[in-house]
C-alpha cells in the first residue's frame, strides 16, 4: 500500500489533503477515487485514508492506528563523521534496518568535520534521506538525525541507553553475542571513522560505562560495521 509522511496536525481531523512533494508523489503514481492509502504521522501513527477527490489529493480517514513496523527495542547508531557520502548510505539503510535514530560526531582521527554553515545544509539533506527510505521501507517513524559536538558529549549520551556498546577492532575478549546477554530495551551502538577510534577514546569509553566489544575478526569499513551491529542487535531482539 502507498504510503506518505504527513505533520501530525495534518492527521487530526477526518479528512486530509495532500500537498507538496507528497500531492506530486501521488500524481505520479495516478492515484484514483475509492483507492487507500497510508498517511503517517512519522512518530508511530498511522492513518488507512481513502482518496475522495483525486485532482485536488483530498482522503477521507477511515482508522487510525498504532503502527506495528516498528521495533520493540530502540537502538541509537553513532557514527564517526566519515568521509564523502558513507554518513548518508548509513542513514539510509539503518532507517531500513529499524534504527531509532542516528547520530553523527566527530573523533580524534575523523577527516571529515563539518563546518557550522555546511551542517544545516548536510542535516536537512541526511534527514529527508531517512525519511525517504522511512516510507519505501514500510516504517511509521522517521528516525531522528542527529549532530553532537564533540566525542564527549556522543559517549555520554550513549552510556545512558541498556546496553551502550562501542566496537574496536582491537578488542578480542568480549564478542557483540556476550555484550547483549540478559534483557535490554534500549542499545547505543558506536563506532568510528575510517581510521579507527584511538586507545584513548576507548578508554574514555569504557570509563563513561560503554562496553567495548569485537564485531568479529575480520576488519570492516567505516560504513559497513555500524550497519553490521545493528542488524544483529534485530536479530537477537526478535524483529528478524
Amino acid at each position: 500500500m502507498v504510503r506518505f509522511f504527513a505533520d501530525g496536525e495534518v492527521l487530526r481531523g477526518d479528512t486530509v489533503v495532500l500537498t507538496g512533494e507528497n500531492a506530486q508523489h501521488a500524481k505520479v503514481l495516478r492515484l484514483k477515487a475509492g483507492e487507500t492509502v497510508l498517511v503517517c504521522d512519522g512518530q508511530g501513527t498511522e492513518c488507512l485514508c481513502e482518496v475522495t477527490d483525486a485532482g485536488e489529493m483530498k482522503l477521507n480517514v477511515l482508522k487510525r492506528r498504532e503502527s506495528t513496523s516498528e521495533a520493540a527495542v530502540r537502538v541509537s547508531v553513532y557514527m564517526a563523521f566519515p568521509k564523502a557520502d558513507k554518513l548518508e548510505h548509513v542513514i539510509q539503510k539503518a532507517t531500513e534496518l529499524g534504527a531509532y535514530e542516528i547520530v553523527a560526531f566527530p573523533s580524534a582521527r575523523c577527516v571529515s568535520r563539518p563546518d557550522e554553515k555546511s551542517l544545516k545544509k548536510k542535516l536537512e539533506r541526511w534527514q529527508k534521506i531517512a525519511a525517504s527510505a522511512a516510507e519505501q521501507s514500510g516504517r511509521g517513524r522517521i528516525p531522528q538525525v542527529l549532530v553532537l559536538d564533540s566525542f564527549h558529549a556522543a559517549l555520554s549520551r550513549a552510556s545512558e541507553a541498556d546496553k551502550a556498546l562501542m566496537f574496536y577492532e582491537n578488542e578480542q575478549a568480549v564478542t557483540l553475542k556476550m555484550a547483549l546477554s540478559g534483557e535490554y530495551r534500549t542499545v547505543s551502538l558506536l563506532t568510528g571513522p575510517e581510521g579507527g577510534l584511538e586507545e584513548k577514546e576507548v578508554r574514555q569509553a569504557r570509563e563513561t560505562g560503554l562496553q567495548v566489544c569485537t564485531l568479529g575478526k575480520r576488519i570492516l569499513r567505516c560504513e559497513t560495521a555500524p550497519l553490521c551491529a545493528l542488524s544483529a542487535v534485530m536479530y537477537d531482539a526478535g524483529e528478524f
